[in-house]
């Protein structure tokens, strides 16, 4: 079971912690990893390119010159798809792009996924993340002294103080512990939890 150092809000060491080992020393749902970054991915995507088939194109409507009698190929409309202004043979339409992929697959790689941090030692755990108003420069502060530039803060629930503290400072999220995510996880070179976000997740992914 991984132990990890515990900060106060001032950066300064209090205790430690072990993390669960289920949660945070579990590699065996590597292979699932690619399969949800696609999932969340996909998820996103508005699907709305279009394109308009012959039918749909403005004008057109008659045949542009006699059948027979010309020696040149026969054409029933100018709105054909090798004509210039013509409709598009099997073009893109709106779609959705979501596939399915279930709740045991995508808990399994964001364990694998948290577990990676926990290796890399890039886990950092406060005692609590409370702040009395919403200021970037303290907030700052203690990223510096934490040695942070790039982190997930995953926090027990919504908290507009930090939300409103990190809006402005780069390579920063902010997340309730609903929120987590596998992308997320990966495309932050920290990830910052509190104690309370730690049980909440063990109670929630272990369930």
């Amino acid at each position: 079971m991984p132990s990890v150092t515990v900060y106060n809000i001032k950066g300064d060491e209090v205790s430690s912690v072990d993390l669960p080992e289920d949660l945070f020393s579990n590699d065996k749902y590597d292979h699932l990893l690619h399969e949800v970054v696609r999932y969340s991915q996909a998820a996103r995507r508005q699907g709305t390119a279009s394109s308009k088939g012959r039918a749909e194109v403005k004008g057109g409507g008659r045949k542009i010159y006699k059948q027979k009698g010309t020696g040149r190929a026969r054409h029933g409309g100018s709105r054909a798809p090798q004509f210039r202004g013509g409709g598009v043979v099997f073009g893109p339409q709106p779609r959705s792009y979501n596939f399915k992929l279930n709740k045991k697959v995508r808990r399994g790689a964001l364990k694998s996924a948290m577990s990676r941090r926990a290796v890399a030692e890039r886990i950092v755990v406060f005692d609590s993340l409370e702040l009395s108003e919403a200021k970037t420069k303290p907030f700052a502060a203690l990223l510096g002294k934490m040695g942070i530039s790039s982190a997930l803060f995953v926090l027990p629930e919504s908290n507009a103080n930090v939300e409103r503290s990190a809006s402005n400072i780069p390579y920063i999220k902010i997340l309730s512990q609903e929120g987590i995510n596998v992308e997320d996880v990966l495309r932050h070179e920290h990830l910052v939890l509190t104690t309370a976000t730690v049980e909440k997740l063990q109670e929630r992914l272990q369930a």
